[in-house]
């Protein structure tokens, strides 16, 4: 039957917008910060299958992995109406224990009990299961562990935090009142915990809610054969962006300064395999390309092991960014694209591993070591290196305002990699993650904390034909004794450019001591500071593109707008 483009472009928009909408009702309900404010949160719609259909415009090292989760909770548990299901465990499809998934079924037709699926299974297509899921992944600011913001130097995860497997928070409309329990009794913010779930049960709520609305205006079967399309059309636009790549293979390494245990660099290697294909025809392979991380580190002792799931984030992520923007975001986009992680290294590690700088940090270096590969295959579409780090900060300590203890994290943006034909941008968060900052205001209104400083980092970013941006350079004063905690990378080698452009300007860190003594801090540490004290933040800039030539060179732009 053919395919009706007006009808399909519809559906698009409408599986996007219950995306968006469901974005929208968690960030307005949400109790911390991190969430309300800075956005780290992501949301999406599955078909009854688990393949994704529809995401939001929200956090890319989130939404690349979700699929696994939903798949996770799939078989593990068996969804009926008014059940969500609740995990955070990385070796579950989640990426860290920080980032709490629900999924939540949406029944359309009345179904008869089934039974549960093995793990690791794939869902039947049965008729008794839900017809489509939705779900909700949010950054809580702490879920326990041996640090505040559940974000340290550990050398295993059961120092990390509280690790969920997929349990039911709720079951045909009821609170689980004993598993919330559970929870809340293994966090720092027990309030705050207890209120940002209840602002993701609130999201996926809104989005079942739209997709009955669509089934009840368009029909079910009609509403779920356009998702089918829909996967169909997205593998067909990115089978169709692979034709223009050049067949063979390209390979390319990158490194992480230390894992925060030793300080031996941590190298994520990556052989990219380009196969001819046909446009037409059924001779076209089933896999265009491979993506390959065998000759990557094995997972090290410290925290910034990546598990399968972010690799797979990382690589969605690249090859989206690739097509146009209007392309949808579906499971249909890797059918075309084979991934290998190597279980046991930097890229699939395994259990115990601790994995909470491997979804901020090892993602980052992931997307690094893709792009500079694909640079050498298409280099007119491939920019300079970003800051190559989320500069994770983690403060934590009891409000002398409230007597209660708070838990504070962020991260903290840098510079753009300049791009073929532009500069990059300054002051901006980068590829895997796609925050925003905490405002000032809300940042000193909700925490015993004092901005002191917040500006670019002025000559940060590469040089070179065009211009890689500034990073950040943010000071924080603690109004309490407190634990801090930096999770950081780009230390000892800076972003790198392209095309002859030059590296970016490495991050710092320094701590300000009450006697006025600067201490100069690595990009992984934990420290104690005393009321008083500050801790700032210099992030890295973007790398250059191109060769500078005299005069021709664009000029980045200082905090007052004015070129340098």
């Amino acid at each position: 039957m053919r395919r009706d483009p007006v009808e399909l472009e519809i559906f698009k928009n409408l599986f996007h917008s219950i995306a968006e909408e469901m974005g929208a009702a968690l960030r307005r309900t949400a109790f911390s910060p991190n969430i309300k404010e800075r956005r780290d949160y992501s949301c999406a719609v599955f078909d009854g299958a688990g393949e994704v259909i529809a995401m939001g415009d929200h956090m890319p090292v989130h939404l690349g992995s979700m699929p696994m989760s939903v798949r996770a909770a799939i078989a593990a548990c068996d969804m009926e109406p008014g059940d969500v299901v609740m995990l955070n465990d990385p070796f579950r499809g989640g990426t860290h224990l920080p980032d709490i998934t629900l999924v939540a079924p949406v029944h359309l037709r009345r179904r008869r009990p089934f039974g549960r699926l093995r793990a690791g299974s794939r869902p039947r297509r049965a008729a008794n299961r839900p017809d489509f899921y939705v779900a909700s992944r949010a950054h809580h600011a702490d879920v326990g562990g041996a640090h505040p913001g559940s974000m340290g130097l550990c050398r295993e995860i059961y120092q990390e935090g509280f690790r969920i497997p997929p349990v039911k928070i709720m079951r045909a409309g009821a609170m689980e009142r004993d598993v919330l329990a559970l929870l809340l009794n293994n966090v720092r913010t027990p309030e705050e915990r207890e209120g940002d779930l209840g602002a993701q049960i609130a999201a996926c709520h809104t989005g079942a809610e739209r997709l009955r609305e669509v089934c009840g205006r368009y029909g079910t079967e009609r509403t779920e054969q356009a998702a089918q399309e829909l996967l169909g059309y997205s593998e067909e636009l990115m089978r169709a962006f692979l034709l223009r790549v050049p067949p063979g293979k390209y390979r390319a390494q990158d490194f992480l300064d230390n894992d925060g245990i030793s300080d031996k660099p941590v190298k994520l290697a990556v052989t990219l395999s380009v196969v001819p294909q046909q446009s037409r025809g059924r001779s076209r392979p089933r896999h265009t390309v491979t993506v390959d991380f065998t000759g990557s580190d094995p997972q090290v002792e410290g925290s910034v092991n990546a598990v399968e799931a972010i690799t797979y984030s990382a690589c969605f992520y690249v090859f989206r960014c690739l097509l146009a923007e209007d392309v949808p975001a579906t499971a249909g986009l890797m059918r075309p694209i084979r991934v290998i992680a190597p279980e046991g290294t930097i890229v699939n590690a395994r259990p115990p591993a601790a994995v909470a700088g491997g979804n901020v940090e090892t993602s980052q270096r992931i997307v690094d070591v893709l792009l500079r590969a694909l640079a050498e295959a298409i280099p007119d579409k491939i920019p300079a290196a970003a800051s190559g780090t989320m500069n994770n900060l983690t403060i934590g300590g009891v409000d002398p305002r409230t007597g209660k203890p708070f838990a504070y994290y962020e991260t903290i943006a840098g510079g753009m990699g300049a791009r073929p034909t532009k500069p990059g941008v300054s002051g901006v968060h980068t590829h895997m993650t796609n925050s925003l900052n905490t405002p000032a205001e809300a940042l000193e209104y909700a925490y015993p904390l004092r901005v002191r400083r917040y500006s670019l980092r002025l000559g940060s970013g590469g040089s070179g034909k065009h211009q890689g941006g500034a990073g950040i350079i943010r000071e924080i004063e603690v109004l309490t004794d407190c634990e801090v905690t930096l999770l950081a990378d780009r230390r000892t080698r800076g972003p790198w450019g392209l095309a002859g452009g030059e590296a970016a300007a490495p991050g710092k860190a320094s701590v300000i001591r009450n006697d006025g003594s600067v201490e100069q801090v690595p990009g992984k540490f934990s420290t104690r500071l005393q009321k008083g004290e500050h801790i700032r933040i210099e992030s890295p800039g973007g790398g250059g593109w191109g060769v500078c030539e005299p005069g021709n060179q664009q000029s980045s732009l200082d905090t007052r707008g004015k070129k340098r």
